[in-house]
């Protein structure tokens, strides 16, 4: 990057802001390195961000000023709480400003919502970052721009005030599957699955609370968010999202081991087939089903749909072509928009895709991908009807009724259950008796509908005969720390 002597635009007085005791100002930070982090956290290539910032931040200390701006995309983004709740998810440390209008970001000319601005240590605009490898190539720029600085750092600037969530059995839980009078939880923020039985009471825990990747018996291996479930017999699959990793837990032994991803996050690769999953690089796996020993895979950070058959141990891409838009057809020629969940019926797999607000159907013979409801990439909005008219608002899982020929799925930047009948293509509002906020999974066992509401850490069912709803009393205490 070339010096330049054009002074960062400073932050609008009616900003909103968080995780500080009071509005940052840019002349507070002469003589470090300022980050301006333009972000909005329904994208996962954002909240990868967050890892390489906190990198930065822990080498050069109180040389480098991190300084979050949101730029929400969807209405569901731009309230208080919403932010409020993305801080704690992500245990995000630095000051957070809420461009809601994104005058912020047409003031510093931003026009993705994911860019990171490096202002020098005399408060000039050096240039901008959106590429991947962002932590190597901001590393070697902050490490160039102190070497030359004869600026010394002035005060203390903000103080970090984070707010702590309150301590629950749960946090942030994600995905659930219920069978047989068994729930299983992704406590997605503890970095752990429960099993619990049908009353709540915990039967055995995966995962330590701390993130890693680490193989092991029960308690003494390690998840980083996990999300998507599918049970298969005496086993259970998981996609662990943090770890970019397929994990599979035995029941019986509780003994977890990784059968693909590497830990890194990957690229959409060229081959379509691997023969070692455990050597491939994935990238945010977050839902997964299973049927006739494949499981599907939700890849998320690939915009794309994978499938690794049980028997031969070969993963492949099955659907996608790993651009991220809202586009119909042949399986290579078809695009997603961050999948996040899957589920099947009959000879079809349906998914949701989260950025494009939609959900699409994918048939299992011929893997032509075709969209049953949903307009385009940035089409969003609430509205039942005919599934060419309904709109959705990011939502993050979808469930199967076999019976009922419908498909159940959790809106969830709207706050509520919709229902499409695949037969009559309706899409319609499930009553609940019951506040959802940002509610991130859903199953069913039997009569009941298990809900995970994720921002108010629980679990809630609801009672498909009479309509009524409850919560399930999760009996556990070891993540009360």
């Amino acid at each position: 990057m070339a010096v330049s002597t054009i002074p960062a635009p400073g932050f609008p007085v009616t900003l909103e802001w968080f995780n500080t005791d009071h509005p940052a100002r840019l002349t507070e930070y002469r003589g470090r390195v300022v980050l301006l982090n333009f972000s909005t956290y329904g994208s996962l290539q954002c909240v990868r961000t967050l890892d390489d910032l906190e990198y930065l931040e822990n080498r050069y200390q109180d040389k480098l000023m991190v300084i979050g701006v949101h730029t929400p995309r969807f209405p569901g983004e731009r309230t208080a709480s919403h932010i409020q709740k993305t801080i704690s998810r992500h245990h995000i440390n630095h000051p957070l400003v809420n461009d809601a209008d994104i005058c912020l970001a047409q003031q510093y000319g931003i026009r993705r919502k994911h860019a990171i601005v490096v202002i020098d240590t005399s408060g000039n605009i050096l240039g901008s970052v959106s590429s991947g490898n962002k932590r190597y190539k901001l590393d070697r720029i902050i490490g160039q721009l102190l070497c030359k600085t004869d600026n010394p750092v002035r005060g203390t600037g903000t103080t970090a005030t984070r707010q702590r969530e309150p301590v629950r059995p749960l946090s942030f839980p994600g995905r659930i599957l219920a069978a047989n009078n068994r729930v299983f939880i992704a406590d997605s923020g503890h970095n752990r699955i429960l099993e619990t039985s049908g009353q709540g009471q915990v039967l055995h825990q995966y995962g330590s609370i701390s993130p890693g990747l680490i193989d092991g018996i029960g308690t003494s291996a390690a998840f980083n968010n996990p999300q998507g479930m599918a049970l298969s017999d005496e086993y259970l699959y998981v996609a662990d999202t943090g770890n970019h990793a397929i994990r599979r837990i035995h029941l019986q032994s509780e003994d977890v081991i990784t059968i693909a991803g590497t830990g890194k996050p990957g690229s959409p690769p060229e081959s379509d087939y691997f023969s070692t999953p455990e050597d491939v690089d994935l990238n945010a796996p977050c839902g997964l089903v299973l049927r006739s020993n494949v499981i599907y895979i939700a890849m998320s950070g690939m915009h794309q749909v994978w499938a690794l058959s049980l028997i031969t141990n070969r993963l492949e891409i099955f659907a996608g072509s790993g651009s991220k838009n809202l586009k119909d057809g042949a399986s290579r020629i078809a695009a997603f928009a961050q999948p996040s969940a899957l589920t099947i019926m009959g000879n079809t797999l349906y998914a949701v895709d989260a950025e494009s607000s939609s959900v699409r159907a994918i048939d299992l013979d011929t893997r032509n991908v075709l969209t049953l409801t949903g307009t385009g990439l940035h089409d969003f909005g609430y509205c039942d009807g005919s599934t060419a008219d309904a709109k959705f608002q990011y939502p993050l899982d979808l469930n199967a009724d076999q019976h009922g020929k419908s498909l159940w799925v959790a809106d969830t930047y709207n706050n509520k259950i919709r229902r499409i009948g695949v037969d009559n293509n309706l899409v319609s509002s499930v009553p609940v008796d019951y506040p959802l906020n940002q509610p991130g999974g859903l199953a069913f066992d039997d009569d009941t509908l298990y809900i995970a509401n994720t921002n108010l850490h629980e679990i809630v069912r609801i009672n498909l005969r009479n309509g009524n709803s409850d919560t399930l009393n999760v009996n556990d205490e070891s993540a009360g720390i």
